[in-house]
């Protein structure tokens, strides 16, 4: 059974830095409450911890 994230943002990203910005961009998400359901590999869980003050995660089964 394959696992996912379900990655919600819940902070703005306002003074926050670049790279921050692009990770949240690069996990799909743009504004406050934007959802994201995402495959649990490596890369994305590397992309939640660098945004973890930003996002509320939840696992999810398939």
């Amino acid at each position: 059974m394959a696992k996912n994230l379900k990655v919600t943002q819940i902070k703005s990203v306002i003074s926050e830095k670049q790279n921050q910005r692009d990770t949240l961009r690069s996990l799909g998400l743009k504004r406050i409450g934007d959802t994201v359901v995402k495959e649990d590999t490596p890369v994305n869980r590397g992309y939640v911890k660098t945004v973890a003050h930003l996002v509320k995660v939840e696992e999810v089964s398939e």
